[in-house]
């Protein structure tokens, strides 16, 4: 029977080469083979065994490119959920007026997707629970079976955690349930409570963090670890302590997850994990940038890893491919246009000092000169006109909209336009400069790319560039990392813990340890943070740790969480529309606002708009008659900027105007309902399970569309 076993699966899994888990690599994901539906002698072996877990991986993995999906979170790119937050404007069903999402239209379905027990995410609990009895039944070693289980016991609870952030309460199934029986028999389970399903998450990853190691050989960097499954313990603990579920403020929730985070905290630094580059932060943030291209990274909690083969090969090498390069990169680079932000971004960034810009500081907030003395993330994140942003490449045979060699590729993404009256029109785009022509944006998203302006020699490319034959466009086929938990995160979750729990110097500490990591100078007091008021106000070091995240993890995928988890969008005041609400839903804790107890505006009823730089005078709108003839040099990110400043600043005063470009629809204001805050089911996932009880706010379809029921704060 082995040998069967091996033709099918060893046969082909052997040819894995070292590719994957190491440098560009992820060796055990290279056979894309479904290994379900085979003997249980295959767990007897360790290989075989080994080859099911591997399996988990590629399927569960979170995903660079696609993003938001049932089995992979948001991952950075202008998707619903980004775009119901201040990253990306263009109005998402979340929070159009005119869009009402219903269990029957307009919904996503992150439960349901699919029948087929092999697909859809209860195709991985199932998968996952098949591994489960296949290693915990074999003939194993006791080692073996600790090692594989505790990896398959994450990934479960993975599955879980995306169910329980968006719907609460689900069906909890731990078994591998029979394909051929009746719902009479057993197969169809109701939603448990959000409680229990929060417990049972927890109990899954506290089972993988006691069987895990604290760090793998370099061989199988990107492994889970005991640090990552403690790090996913914390971060659950950490969204049922807040006023999502919260609504009493419960310190004893607070001071769970603070326990949770710090000993996740002492488990990853046991396992070599940290702030990368923490004490080397580089020039202009360039330590915090590279972290994002570095392998075997200190910061790398839960990683993806990928690579640059072009195509599967001799070698038995597998292409695994991420594309984000070619997302952020301009068109006159060969990329896909790159991606633009919102005005709101650039303008909520700190200054140099640490201030926001419309707090006193040493620093003046100039929104034309909005580059001058930012925090040094600042230039790591965005791209604008008159900045460096170094490639490995030559588009420059393609044409006159190709003027650089990559080596010396200088953003100036100005607009000029043929007359004052479409420059005033907020809805007419101009003509950009240096071939970007009509392909231009106002302020490009930079952050995670692998630009050789980091450091100095050039860096490691980790793209495989090509003007044709690569997927996805010529920097289409990269290696950098995805991080879905990185230790500043882990940190940040600790930090609002703390708070929470009524520990603010070790919340504050966090917040001085993640500035200083970026760049901020002993010249700056307390890195910018007023300690003082901090230390005594409960709500405002709230407020500084959600703004801080909101900086720090920009761009990746990490602010829709953030605003359900605290309610942003209306500050938890509106339940009493939702039809059913229960008073529980009422909003006790947090001044009964939370807003008004972080001291920040809703999000209701503001726009996203966005920005270009465009030239005073006018000319037509073509190739060949840019107005502006003379360009002072370009903000070089490897040296100080500081320096560079003044012949920018004054190159804008005397050329420039910032133009406001919509960027929501015409007349229409962010409107995110308060039964938003917890996801119905659609129609075909309750058709699929008739036990399936509807969440309150939601129509019942198998109930004769009644008011859901179910209530995700009900223990």
């Amino acid at each position: 029977m082995m040998k069967k076993i091996y033709k099918l699966v060893f046969g082909v899994a052997c040819l894995a080469s070292a590719f994957l888990w190491m440098g560009c690599s992820d060796e055990f994901l290279v056979e894309k083979t479904n290994y379900g539906n085979l003997s249980p002698e295959i767990y007897n072996d360790y290989t075989g065994a080994k080859m099911r877990v591997e399996d988990v991986y590629l399927r569960q993995l979170p995903n660079a490119n696609t993003g938001l999906t049932y089995r992979s979170p948001s991952a950075g790119k202008g998707d619903i959920q980004s775009q119901s937050t201040e990253e990306f404007s263009g109005l998402s069903a979340f929070v159009n007026p005119d869009v009402e999402m219903t269990s029957s239209s307009n919904l996503t379905d992150w439960f349901h997707v699919s029948k087929s027990t092999s697909s859809g995410p209860w195709g991985e609990i199932r998968n996952c629970n098949d591994i489960i009895a296949g290693i915990s039944s074999s003939t194993l070693e006791d080692e073996q079976k600790r090692e594989l289980l505790g990896q398959v016991y994450f990934f479960r609870a993975w599955q879980y955690y995306l169910f329980v952030k968006i719907y609460g309460g689900v069906p909890i199934i731990d078994h591998v349930q029979a394909t051929d029986v009746s719902q009479t028999q057993g197969t169809i389970v109701p939603r448990s409570t959000t409680k229990e399903c929060i417990d049972f998450i927890c109990t899954d990853l506290e089972t993988a963090a006691d069987m895990l190691p604290v760090s793998w050989g370099a061989a199988d960097f990107g492994r889970i670890t005991k640090g990552t499954a403690l790090a996913l313990v914390g971060r659950v603990r950490l969204l049922y302590a807040s006023p999502l579920f919260n609504r009493s403020d419960n310190t004893e929730r607070w001071q769970v997850a603070y326990e949770a985070n710090q000993e996740a905290i002492t488990a990853l630094k046991a396992g070599g994990f940290g702030l990368a580059h923490l004490n080397a932060p580089g020039i202009n943030a360039s330590g915090w940038s590279k972290m994002f291209s570095d392998f075997n990274s200190e910061e790398a909690v839960f990683v993806t890893l990928y690579n640059k083969i072009h195509d599967d090969n001799a070698a038995h090498e597998i292409y695994r491919n991420n594309h984000w390069e070619q997302s952020v990169r301009p068109y006159n680079a060969h990329g896909s246009d790159g991606m633009s932000t919102t005005a709101l971004m650039a303008d909520l960034f700190p200054m140099a000092d640490g201030k926001k810009p419309d707090e006193v500081g040493a620093y003046n907030y100039d929104r034309l000169k909005f580059f001058q003395n930012r925090d040094p993330r600042f230039y790591r994140t965005f791209a604008f006109p008159g900045v460096s942003w170094r490639f490995e490449g030559d588009p420059t045979t393609l044409g006159i909209d190709f003027p650089y060699v990559g080596t010396n590729y200088v953003l100036w993404n100005y607009s000029w336009y043929a007359n004052s009256e479409k420059q005033a029109n907020e809805t007419l785009s101009g003509y950009g400069a240096d071939g970007l022509g009509t392909h231009y944006k106002g302020l490009y998203v930079r952050k995670r790319s692998n630009d050789f302006d980091m450091t100095t020699p050039t860096p490691i490319c980790l793209y495989r560039w090509s003007l044709e034959g690569n997927r996805q466009g010529s920097f289409g086929e990269g290696a950098m990392p995805y991080m879905e938990i990185r230790y500043a995160e882990v940190l940040l979750n600790f930090a609002e813990a703390a708070c929470g729990a009524n520990h603010p110097d070790e919340a504050i500490q966090v917040l001085k340890d993640i500035r200083k990591r970026a760049g901020y100078t002993n010249e700056v007091e307390n890195y910018g943070l007023d300690v003082a008021t901090l230390a005594a106000d409960r709500g405002k070091l709230f407020g500084a740790i959600l703004y801080e995240r909101q900086i720090e993890l920009a761009f990746e995928g990490k602010r829709f969480d953030d605003m359900r988890r605290w309610l942003l969008w209306d500050g938890g005041v509106n339940f009493g529309q939702v039809e059913g609400a229960p008073a529980s839903w009422t909003l006790s804790g947090f001044g009964s606002n939370t807003c008004t107890y972080l001291g920040v505006q809703p999000f209701n009823g503001k726009r996203r708009d966005n920005f270009e730089i465009s030239a005073k005078v006018f000319a037509d709108e073509a190739q060949g008659k840019d107005p502006i003839t003379t360009r002072p040099a370009a903000l070089d990110l490897k040296t100080d900027l500081s320096t560079q400043f003044s012949t920018l600043v004054d190159f804008y005063e005397a050329n420039l105007t910032r133009k406001h470009r919509r960027g929501d629809e015409a007349g229409k204001v962010v409107t995110f309902k308060p039964k938003y805050y917890f996801i119905g089911f659609t129609s075909g996932a309750q058709n699929n399970n008739n036990t399936l009880l509807q969440t309150i706010g939601w129509a019942d379809v198998v109930h004769g569309n009644i008011n859901g029921t179910f209530d995700p704060l009900a223990e």
